[in-house]
């Protein structure tokens, strides 16, 4: 029945395998990656058709994590996956971005990969796997596909390079000293093709060696993809990449030379109205026949893609009139909007950010439900690209994968210098609202979040900047690397290449490559010159934080203190009833987590104080010697009874009420009178003794050993 073909390596410290042949059969191509108990399904069709008109490639990934492949049900009122999670979505984008670029060029069917997760060991996460089942089942579907693919995972830990290091150990790395590199690297046999990265202030030659150890680990991966590809794969799929050399000569005939013109405006509006007004020049010039081809947006593309890579790589000059080096110019604000907890405007060039922080307590810390458990997060940031910011009407709707893809980025880039959560007990929201984007908004993002953060008064170890580089590589081997990129260069370039950090080190690092061929010497060259445009950047921050710092007046105050574990029972209460006793007595919020530390918030610090006392009566212990204020509770022929120290009481023995005989301890003392007791000690069976004849009972303060000796 089942026509199987398994391959299996060992990779590190896990066994990889590869399977094929008994599951999803009508698939084109339907590959079960296992490494060690994580065990990713892909499946891949395409459409043997391209739709008419279709211009662009229709690629579309999806990545699927099922709670039952960690023996989990899900949380909500239907119990069922919904929509798609932020990791979901996340890793979505890592499987296309080092695939995309290499289907054959022209190649506009339509063509759908899906990756789920059947299995989950909690050790090896499964975004490796499904990256690695994706890249076999494209190889074998038949499908032009000029893979195979595969990646891996890097940390960086006592300087040394570890490959695919376990869930826990890149959970959470600003909390682990130990772990300073989160690097997902996907390449071809010759050629990297994906970096994403989160990093703690790693070198340019730290992050370059990371990236040429990943390429060297995936090799004997793709020698297993192309190994299960010669017993399995299908017959490849008949294409022909469109000869359309007549119709691009054609347009490049009819509006050549009114394009380089357009091209050579400098300002962006003004640019891509010259542009389009090129296109219909161009399109005027052409038949019928030319107008209905199909290849006609490709024809324009290339066009467009000749004069300005041809420029930039002959002449060093680029379409705003800058060199490759220069970054456009930036100005920085912050303290913008009176009633924020902090706020930035960074703008650069044509590209803006707005970057507004929020201060919160831990009832505002977000929880994540994952396969490897639920845990919170206290740093949130949230970015939003609105038509408006380039000019356009468009659909307003829920953050898409781009959205979710560029906060994700500017995240990683600035929590490596956030104060531990014990320094600085607060959960920080960033919203980025990008209100004009010509290249590299995220990067705005990073760089309008660190300003607005310390504008905020979070005390961040360093300040971060962004810069997004671009590269043009000539069919000679001739190229250009460009600084702080415009969207056009992105689009009609080679290489789109994120790098975020502090005057330290890189912070986070992206990379997508749309061409092989891409050598460490262009990767070396290209971060020495981010380095030095990120220093750039940096300058021109600095001179907008001198008022920056001063906490807001509208932020909570919050104060941890930290308690043994076998007293949180006490200070909860049974129910609940001690904590909501002290929450409505001193009005502050209180959150206690299970290690032992209370953060206690209120915008009144006589509130946190209030609480504070209340809390540490709970859990202190008495001290000998010490001098308490109590509260008589009872009287006895022998004494009084004193609560002196949260639900403490003790015994004042009726000759230590005062310096002189009584009758009854009622002759001076009444029920729910307040008193001043010092603590003497414990008798044999543990019980308080203390004493109020010591005590100055106007003052608060002990008696005079002279003054007490004259009394006797």
């Amino acid at each position: 029945m089942f026509d199987i073909t398994t391959k299996t390596m060992q990779w590190g410290e896990e066994t990889l395998t590869l399977e094929t042949g008994k599951v999803a059969r009508q698939a084109d191509g339907s590959v079960i990656a296992t490494l060690g108990e994580t065990r990713v399904m892909a499946n891949v069709t395409y459409a043997r058709e391209q739709k008419p008109g279709q211009d662009f490639f229709p690629l579309t990934v999806h990545y699927q994590e099922k709670y039952y492949a960690a023996g989990k049900v899900p949380g909500g009122f239907f119990k069922r996956e919904a929509r798609p999670t932020e990791k979901e979505t996340l890793t979505a984008r890592l499987i296309d971005r080092p695939i995309r670029p290499l289907f054959v060029p022209g190649f506009k069917n339509e063509v759908l990969v899906m990756c789920t997760v059947l299995s989950h060991d909690l050790v090896n996460d499964p975004d490796i796997v499904a990256m690695i089942a994706a890249s076999a089942a494209l190889t074998i579907s038949g499908v032009p596909f000029m893979g195979p693919i595969a990646g891996c995972r890097v940390g960086f830990a006592d300087g040394e390079y570890v490959l695919n290091p376990t869930v826990d150990d890149m959970h959470d790395l600003r909390l682990n000293p130990e772990q300073r590199l989160d690097l997902v690297v996907a390449g071809t046999k010759d050629a990297v093709m994906m970096v994403e990265s989160e990093a703690y202030e790693l070198s340019e030659a730290e992050m370059l060696g990371a990236v040429t150890f990943a390429h060297e680990q995936i090799q004997p991966v793709i020698d297993l993809i192309i190994s299960l590809a010669e017993s399995a794969a299908k017959e490849p799929f008949d294409f022909q990449a469109p000869d359309y050399s007549d119709l691009f000569a054609a347009v490049q005939a009819a509006g050549e030379e009114q394009m380089r013109a357009a091209f050579a405006i400098t300002d962006k509006q003004d640019r891509t109205a010259a542009v389009a007004a090129a296109r219909e020049t161009i399109k005027a010039a052409l038949t019928e026949e030319q107008l209905g081809d199909a290849n006609l947006g490709s024809a324009l593309k290339k066009l467009e893609a000749g004069i300005l890579r041809g420029d930039v790589v002959k002449g060093g000059k680029r379409i705003d009139g800058r060199s490759t080096t220069d970054v456009r110019p930036i100005s920085c604000e912050t303290g913008l909007l009176p009633r924020t907890h902090g706020s930035a405007l960074f703008t650069r060039g044509e590209t803006q950010g707005l970057v507004v922080t929020t201060l919160g307590t831990g009832d505002d810390e977000q929880f994540i439900d994952a396969l490897h458990g639920t845990f919170k997060s206290n740093f949130l940031l949230h970015y939003n690209f609105p038509p408006y910011s380039v000019g356009e009407v468009g659909r307003v709707g829920p953050p898409g994968r781009r959205e979710i893809g560029h906060g994700k980025l500017a995240w990683r880039a600035l929590q490596a210098v956030l104060p531990a959560p014990t320094d600085f007990p607060y959960t920080v929201r960033l919203v980025s609202e990008i209100t004009e984007s010509n290249g590299s908004s995220s990067m705005a993002s990073v760089c309008g979040g660190s300003l607005s953060m310390m504008d905020a008064g979070v005390p961040l170890k360093s300040a971060v900047a962004g810069v997004a580089m671009g590269l043009i590589l000539e069919e000679d081997g001739s190229y250009a690397v460009l600084t702080d990129i415009l969207g056009d260069e992105d689009h009609l370039g080679d290489m789109d290449f994120k790098v975020a950090g502090t005057e330290n080190g890189i912070t986070s690092l992206q990379m997508d490559i749309k061409v092989a061929g891409i050598t460490p010497e262009i990767m070396e060259k290209a971060l020495a010159q981010a380095k030095d445009g990120r220093m750039h950047i940096l300058g021109e921050m600095n001179k907008a934080l001198s008022g920056a710092g001063e906490f807001s007046v509208h932020a909570p105050r919050i104060e941890t203190m930290n308690i043994p574990t076998d007293k949180i029972r006490e200070v909860i209460g049974s129910g609940g009833k001690v904590i909501r006793e002290i929450v409505e007595v001193s009005g502050a919020k209180v959150d206690i987590n299970d290690d032992g530390v209370i953060k206690i918030a209120s915008p009144n610090g006589e509130a946190i104080q209030k609480a504070y006392d209340m809390i540490h009566a709970i859990v202190a212990e008495p001290e000998e010697g010490a001098i308490y204020t109590g509260k008589v509770v009872k009287i006895v022929d022998f004494g009084a009874f004193v609560n002196f120290f949260g639900k403490r009481d003790g015994l004042v023995h009726v000759s230590q009420i005062e310096n002189r005989r009584l009758n009854h301890p009622s002759d001076v003392l009444k029920e729910g009178q307040e008193v001043k007791v010092k603590l003497l000690g414990f008798d044999d069976r543990g019980k308080v003794r203390l004493s109020m004849k010591v005590v100055d009972q106007e003052t608060g303060e002990e008696v005079a050993r002279e003054k007490k000796e004259s009394a006797e």
